[in-house]
């Protein structure tokens, strides 16, 4: 009797927790909600690829710029200091410095492993295979984070921003409207937002214009698009410092009332900043944003203070965009837009009206069914499929779910499941009473019966939901998940639930004369 009471109390505060939980949802109040789908909202859905070939590029680089910085503090002798995909390659100029490099090659590693190779006083340097898979794993992963906060910053409502492939990722924007709203936001993150400190190639920049990529790699420099004078520049190819230490980013006006973006460095970037400066008064260094050169000032004394201004005729909502862009990390790998679809909020709604009515023309066919066919034992089925239903929308708005239009047919399949789990209950009561069998022993031998092939088709659903949306994307994701809740809710409605309700309800049931009124048996053998 307990036992069927803890089930009885069980059921309640199911019913409780599916109602209070899914009224935000439903109604619209305060409350955890469920987050509607593109699909259903309407909004921008972008496919993004990232070039890690690129990140590996800039890890070289990077470390080039540190090897040369560093050798030059110790007095070791490099010549030829390149960078490319295949790593870092040097000429040692005094062979008697070795010792010294190789321990400098040891403190840059940096918890990474490099393969060093050498060939009397040439070097080169790389990553190991799989330092380099790694590397490429984690720019993935970096590069999810960073959009995600720059989307966090732009203020955008519920962004969806997942992995999908090796070197994919897919990004919603849920109620994404205008056209200019969808430039700002595909600029916003599919910029680099890679900041660099560059020197100005003084010897050979008098012929940048009539010179190509190939002749200015083998000087050692590289020409990038000049943003405020126009044409060419050519710059020494190892940047001073790069964004990796820029600690903040903001919206300034500058003389002219211009919006211009601000930013600031931290202790190791203001210092090699201010030593650079400070040994090149009188020559230009360039500030270089994603490959163009914003400007190339002339050094007249030492900065100090680590900070520096990017200008370039924005408007305020592109300094802001970019500021925080900035702020939010510049992407080790550039990413290129492979697919953008946008999706109307007209559909979207056209979606939850077509799905809802589906829903409520599914569910009244089964109740009436289930009414007509099993009397009572219908009507308490059809409670258990309302508190199944309710506790699918309280346990995705708990967790903060995204429904999606296949997780709504995912709902629709979970209430066919729960159905079929209540047929299957009141199917083997049936058999036992037209043995011959009390009320009492029918329920109880009837939901021992049905709860095996219950317990095993439905685990056998949910291990395969849970297999689909781990290794499902979007749409199947979507699916798998409210159906995989819908199933958990099936077994707590069906098989804890009705036979709580029918405990409470044993002894009118064990005095009742008509088995049709509760169960639809016509016959009963004494």
């Amino acid at each position: 009797m307990k036992l069927f009471n803890a089930r009885l109390i069980v059921f309640i505060f199911a019913l409780l927790l599916g109602v209070g939980f899914s009224v935000p949802s439903l109604l619209e109040t305060k409350g955890p909600k469920i987050t509607l789908g593109l699909d259903l909202r309407g909004g921008l859905n972008m496919l993004l690829g990232v070039q890690t070939d690129e990140a590996l590029k800039n890890k070289y680089l990077s470390l080039a710029s540190a090897l040369e910085y560093n050798a030059k503090k110790q007095n070791i002798l490099l010549k030829d200091i390149k960078s490319s995909l295949e790593g870092v390659s040097f000429e040692l100029l005094d062979e008697d410095e070795a010792k010294k490099l190789d321990a400098l090659l040891v403190e840059l590693q940096d918890h990474s492993q490099f393969e060093i190779k050498k060939e009397a006083e040439f070097y080169s340097v790389k990553l190991t295979p799989l330092e380099q898979e790694e590397l490429r794993k984690n720019t993935i992963l970096q590069v999810i984070g960073i959009i995600r906060n720059r989307l966090d910053q732009f203020g955008l409502a519920e962004p969806i921003v997942i992995q999908q492939g090796r070197e994919e990722i897919s990004v919603q924007l849920p109620g994404i409207k205008t056209l200019e709203e969808e430039r700002r936001a595909k600029d916003l993150i599919s910029r680099s937002a890679h900041l660099q400190m560059m020197a100005v190639d003084e010897e050979h920049n008098k012929d940048a214009m009539k010179m190509t990529d190939l002749e200015a790699q083998k000087l050692g420099s590289v020409l990038l698009s000049d943003v405020e004078m126009g044409g060419k520049i050519l710059l020494k190819a190892i940047p001073i410092l790069d964004g990796e230490m820029l600690t903040d980013a903001k919206v300034v006006y500058d003389q002219n009332n211009q919006p211009v973006v601000s930013f600031t460095l931290d202790a190791q970037g203001a210092k090699i900043f201010g030593d650079f400066s400070g040994a090149n008064v009188g020559k230009r260094m360039a500030i270089v944003l994603d490959n163009k050169v914003y400007s190339a000032p002339v050094i007249r004394e030492r900065i100090g203070g680590g900070s520096g201004q990017i200008s370039g005729n924005f408007s305020v909502a592109q300094a802001s965009d970019l500021a925080i862009a900035l702020r939010s990390g510049a992407m080790s790998a550039p990413i290129q837009v492979l697919e953008k679809r946008i999706i109307g909020p007209s559909l979207g709604k056209d979606s939850i009206k077509t799905s809802i009515i589906a829903l409520i023309g599914g569910f009244i066919l089964v109740m009436g069914f289930m009414v007509l066919y099993y009397s009572m034992a219908g009507v308490i089925a059809c409670m258990a499929l309302v508190v199944n239903l309710f506790l699918i929308v309280a346990v995705m708005a708990i967790f903060g779910a995204t429904l999606t239009l296949p997780g709504m047919a995912g709902i629709v399949l979970t209430v066919g499941i729960a159905v079929d789990a209540n047929i299957i209950i009141n199917e083997r009561i049936r058999e036992v009473l037209r043995e011959g069998e009390g009320i009492a022993k029918a329920i109880h031998l009837g939901y021992i019966n049905a709860s095996r092939a219950i317990f095993d088709s439905n685990i056998t659903s949910l291990i395969a939901s849970v297999l689909l949306y781990a290794y499902g994307t979007g749409a199947i994701k979507g699916f798998a998940l409210t159906t995989g809740i819908g199933i958990l809710a099936s077994i707590i409605t069906a098989i804890i639930g009705t036979q709580g309700i029918y405990q409470a309800l044993l002894p009118k049931l064990t005095q009742t004369k008509s088995l049709y009124f509760w169960f639809g048996v016509k016959n009963k053998r004494a």
